[in-house]
C-alpha cells in the first residue's frame, strides 16, 4: 500500500503576532553608549555606581566568590526551592527574628526579584477568587505587566503629588475605595521607584490597621533594603505590617543591596493564615516554580548565604552596605540644596527621583548636554558623582519651575 500525502501550505503560527514597542529605558541605554561626548551623564539605568561611575562587585562578594571557589564540590541541581539556606538566613535580613521563626510563613530562592513577583503573580492567579492587584501611580513599570500576564486584573489608584514632590497618603487609601476582601494591595518597602518616597511609620501602621479591617492582602516589594536608612529601617513599616496581617507575600531582591543584578537573586515569602494552610502554599510555589524555571541559578545566592552564615563577611557587606546608602544620601542633599525645585529630592530614599520635567526637557537634555534618562524624568541618584552635581544642575535648571 502506498500513502500518497497532499502537499500543503503551512498554517501561520507566527503571522498574527503583533509589533511590540521597544523597551524605553532599553533604548535610553543604547543611545547612552553610542554618545561619543566625553562628558556624557547617564542617569538611566538603575543601578548603583560608585564615584568612579562603576558598578563594583562588593568586597564581602568577591570574598564569599573565593569561598565558593575553593570549597564547592558540586554544581547540581538543588531542587525548585533553591537554596533553602539562603532563604531562611536572607529571612532574617528581610522580615526580622521574629517573623523569620514563624510556622505560617513560608518562603524559597527565585531568579531576582522579578521572578518572585511572577511567582506571587502565578500564585494568585491559582487561588479560586483570582484577585484584583491594585497598584499605585506611577511605579516601576514592569509591575502591571507581570500581573497581567499571569492573567490577573489590574487596578490602578493615585499615589504621588508631583507638586510637592511626595507621597499623597490619602490619595493612596482613597483610590482603594473599590478594592475587595481578597484583594492585593502593592506596596514598595521602602525607596519607592520610581518617586524615591517611602511610607513613614504612622502610615504604615494606618495601612496594617485598613488591610486588616477591609480584608485585604499586601504584597510588599522589598528591591532596596538598606539603601535608604538602613536595613531594620527600611524594613520596619513592612514588618508591622505582617505583624497585624494574617495573610501577605513578600517579593525581594539581593540585586541592589548586594550588587549582584547578573546573578538574578531573589526570594518569595508567603505568609499565610495559619501552619496548616502554609503547607498547601509552598506545595503549590514549588509546583509553580518547577513550571516557570524548574531550578533557580546558584551562584549569586550561594554568595549571600556564605555572607550572612559569616559574621566578618556579614560585617563587612553592612559597611559596604552603609557606604552606599551615604553616598546615595550625600548626592540627594547635594541636588536638593542645588535649586529649590529639587529640594523634595533631599527628603527621598534611595536610587530614584522623578525630576518635575516634561518629555521635551529630557530630549533636550539628551541632544544638547549628553543627560540620559527615560522620558518620564526618573533618574537614578547614584548615576551622579559629586563632580557632575553641577554640570547637571546648570544644563537641568532651565527647565525646572520656579519656586
Amino acid at each position: 500500500m502506498t500513502l500518497t500525502l497532499e502537499r500543503t501550505t503551512p498554517a501561520a503560527l507566527f503571522d498574527t503576532l503583533d509589533r511590540q514597542p521597544p523597551d524605553a529605558l532599553l533604548a535610553v541605554i543604547g543611545m547612552h553608549r553610542a554618545d561619543p561626548r566625553p562628558d556624557k551623564i547617564d542617569v538611566g539605568v538603575g543601578v548603583y555606581r560608585d564615584e568612579t561611575g562603576t558598578t563594583p562587585v562588593m568586597g564581602a562578594v568577591k570574598a564569599a566568590e573565593a569561598r565558593l571557589l575553593s570549597e564547592q564540590v558540586s554544581k547540581s541541581y538543588l531542587g525548585a526551592e533553591g537554596d533553602q539556606t539562603f532563604t531562611d538566613s536572607l529571612a532574617h535580613v528581610a522580615l526580622g527574628e521574629a517573623l523569620a521563626a514563624d510556622s505560617r510563613i513560608t518562603g524559597i530562592q527565585t531568579p531576582g526579584g522579578t521572578g518572585a513577583l511572577r511567582l506571587a503573580a502565578e500564585l494568585l492567579a491559582r487561588t479560586e477568587r483570582r484577585p484584583t492587584v491594585w497598584v499605585g501611580a506611577p511605579t516601576w513599570p514592569n509591575h502591571a505587566p507581570i500581573f497581567g500576564e499571569a492573567g490577573l486584573r489590574v487596578a490602578s489608584h493615585g499615589y504621588f503629588d508631583a507638586a510637592r514632590g511626595d507621597l499623597d497618603f490619602n490619595l493612596f487609601v482613597d483610590g482603594l475605595t473599590g478594592a475587595q476582601p481578597g484583594d492585593v494591595v502593592l506596596l514598595h518597602g521602602c525607596c519607592h521607584n520610581p518617586t524615591g518616597t517611602a511610607f513613614d511609620a504612622a502610615q504604615w501602621q494606618q495601612l496594617a490597621t485598613m488591610v486588616v479591617a477591609r480584608g485585604l492582602v499586601p504584597l510588599v516589594d522589598l528591591a532596596y533594603q538598606g539603601l535608604g536608612r538602613g536595613l531594620a529601617e527600611d524594613a520596619a513599616g513592612m514588618r508591622a505590617l505582617l505583624t497585624a496581617a494574617p495573610e501577605a507575600l513578600v517579593a525581594y531582591s539581593c540585586d541592589k543591596n548586594f550588587a549582584l543584578y547578573r546573578e538574578r537573586v531573589g526570594a518569595l515569602w508567603v505568609q499565610a493564615p495559619s501552619p496548616a494552610v502554609a503547607v498547601p502554599v509552598r506545595e503549590t510555589l514549588l509546583v509553580l516554580a518547577r513550571s516557570l524555571w524548574s531550578m533557580p541559578p546558584d551562584h549569586g545566592a550561594a554568595a549571600v548565604r556564605e555572607i550572612l552564615s559569616d559574621a566578618a563577611l556579614s560585617a563587612d557587606w553592612q559597611a559596604e552596605l552603609t557606604g552606599m546608602c551615604e553616598r546615595i544620601n550625600a548626592l540627594r542633599l547635594a541636588l536638593g540644596q542645588a535649586h529649590p525645585a529639587l529640594a523634595p529630592i533631599a527628603r527621598q530614599q534611595g536610587l530614584f527621583a522623578l525630576l518635575p520635567i516634561d518629555r521635551g526637557a529630557v530630549r533636550q537634555l539628551r541632544e544638547r548636554h549628553a543627560i540620559y534618562m527615560p522620558d518620564s524624568g526618573r533618574i537614578n541618584i547614584a548615576g551622579l558623582r559629586h563632580e557632575t552635581v553641577a554640570p547637571f544642575i546648570d544644563a537641568l535648571a532651565p527647565h525646572l519651575p520656579l519656586a
